[in-house]
């Protein structure tokens, strides 16, 4: 098993990844994104340095990157961990809850504006409090609770002004009460293997954020709606962010593809990178013994 992994940069993430791969004994090799230079549709002897891994565990932190090296490795029939069909929806609020809906996955009251006037007629649909949000972006940047017209009109006319790629589009989710936590699940394969409450007195709940992380338990309905939810972006390995409504139950908010996990294996006493590395390893050996990436292009 030849397996090789491709980051930006080494974080507390990847160094146990690289401990649980040497400690196994499994041969890897580490791809730099800021190294990479591919041809699209060009000789097909290009492609020969990746054929000689079984397997590639995508580990970028920037999106863009991940995606455009994921839909090359697909077009030229690597396995990867995660595909390019998870990279491309879950980098993108807008198309997961998409695919969220529909799946038939829970998940909050969300619309779509592009204009600051017709943005405020969502928001006022939705009614105050709202959370506006970039269709891209990560670790709760960029987020904004509104609570009031004033605010909005102000939010809205400075996002106009901004007027980059991130302000384009407006994404206008209802704003769930949440008992001052939320959760996020672990989903690798087909089951959910682990989960933490995120506690905080901020309504933004990331543990990037300064959020304290306890386990969470994983009952039959937290498995469910994220098993469901992983399934919905096309499975793999993923971390599900779902809140406690009081009236509805569980809501997923968002699917990540490339999560981080270095704050959940104290809380949970999972060996996340364990599973994690027993996944990437199942698509490789899967894939060797078809001669093909279906595995890895579906997981």
């Amino acid at each position: 098993m030849r397996v090789a992994v491709l980051y930006s940069r080494v974080r507390v993430e990847e160094k146990l990844l690289f401990e649980e791969l040497d400690r196994r004994g499994v041969a890897y090799d580490l791809l730099d994104d800021r190294e990479l230079v591919l041809e699209i549709g060009g000789d097909p002897a290009a492609a020969e340095r990746f054929r000689a891994y079984d397997v590639v565990l995508e580990r970028c932190i920037n999106h863009s990157r991940a995606a455009a090296t994921l839909r090359i490795l697909d077009d030229w029939g690597i396995p990867t961990v995660n595909s390019f069909q998870v990279a491309e929806i879950c980098g993108s609020k807008l198309i997961t809850s998409s695919a969220l809906a529909a799946a038939g996955v829970p998940q909050p009251r969300t619309l779509v504006a592009y204009t600051p006037e017709s943005a405020l007629l969502g928001i006022e649909q939705l009614g105050y409090p709202v959370v506006l949000k970039p269709a891209v972006g990560s670790w709760g940047r960029l987020l904004s609770k509104v609570n009031d017209r004033d605010a909005a009109e102000a939010l809205l006319e400075h996002k106009e002004t901004l007027g980059s790629y991130h302000h384009s589009v407006f994404y206008i989710q209802e704003y769930v009460a949440k008992p001052m936590r939320d959760i996020r699940s672990f989903v690798v394969g087909d089951s959910t293997i682990c989960a933490i409450y995120r506690n905080s007195r901020h309504w933004i709940t990331n543990t990037a954020r300064g959020a304290v992380s306890a386990n969470c338990p994983v009952t039959d309905e937290l498995h469910d709606v994220s098993y469901r939810a992983a399934m919905a972006v096309g499975g793999g390995v993923v971390a599900i962010d779902v809140v406690e409504d009081p009236a509805r139950g569980l809501l997923v908010l968002e699917v990540n593809y490339t999560m981080e996990f270095r704050n959940s294996i104290a809380p949970t006493g999972v060996p996340i990178p364990a599973r994690i590395i027993d996944y990437v390893l199942r698509v490789g050996e899967e894939a060797a013994r078809t001669g093909a990436s279906t595995l890895g292009a579906t997981s």
